[in-house]
């Protein structure tokens, strides 16, 4: 039995609608991701807490998505930090055991033994990952309400700002909580600089963010696709 070839416009509809459904495909990630790691955590109550912010965000921008959605590579950076912030919240960012991952894939060397880390640093991976992955969405957010010189300076502001406001809601709940779950959702470690660095980190993140931009743009460089 011979089978019609298909026709070019069907060919051609393929990536439309592949990049029609890519928004659905991230947020199905997400909430594959969010469920697995609500099976069972380590420290439920501190699950519960760090998932306020992050399931509030993920309800805010699936209902703006219907008015003003952001671009498909917006949406794939959003879901990649979501991911990794629902794997801090299941072990609770101080116990993550990325440092045993490793080892098992490289067949026992440690990270943090070959770095010289004394604590456990997923935290501080994360708020990188904030700075480095939400500048483009915060970009595309921002936009429209600057000006074009400005573009390249608002998200790297809100990045700044954003991380400064977390820290002191850690702060208050760490206050309003107290015990262990405050020390959990704080997550110090025993660093009295630890505020400050993170938000180094995320600040940091965007700075790398807004690089990497501004060559693709300078270049052409095919490095972050609109």
């Amino acid at each position: 039995m011979h089978l019609p070839e298909p026709t070019s416009s069907r060919l051609e509809s393929v990536p439309d609608a592949l990049r029609a459904q890519w928004p659905a495909a991230m947020a199905g990630v997400f909430a594959l991701a969010w469920l697995l790691a609500a099976w069972d955590p380590l420290f439920p109550a501190d699950w519960a807490l760090e998932n306020v912010l992050s399931l509030l965000t993920a309800w805010w921008l699936l209902r703006r998505h219907r008015r003003a959605p952001l671009s498909n590579t917006a949406y794939t950076l959003l879901c990649a930090f979501g991911v990794a912030h629902v794997v801090g919240s299941h072990y609770t960012y101080a116990e993550v055991p990325y440092d045993a991952w490793i080892a098992a894939l490289t067949g026992g060397s440690s990270l943090n033994e070959a770095l010289g880390f004394t604590r456990n640093h997923y935290d501080r991976l994360v708020h990188g990952l904030f700075g480095l992955l939400c500048y483009r969405p915060l970009r595309e957010l921002l936009g429209p309400a600057v000006t074009p010189r400005w573009t390249w300076f608002a998200p790297i502001a809100a990045v700044a700002m954003v991380s400064l406001m977390y820290e002191q809601v850690e702060m208050y709940a760490a206050l309003l909580f107290g015990g262990d779950l405050g020390q959990a959702y704080l997550g110090t470690q025993g660093d009295v600089w630890d505020a400050q660095k993170d938000s180094t980190m995320a600040l940091s993140g965007a700075l790398l963010a807004a690089a990497i931009d501004r060559l693709r743009r300078l270049r052409g460089f095919p490095l972050w696709p609109d």
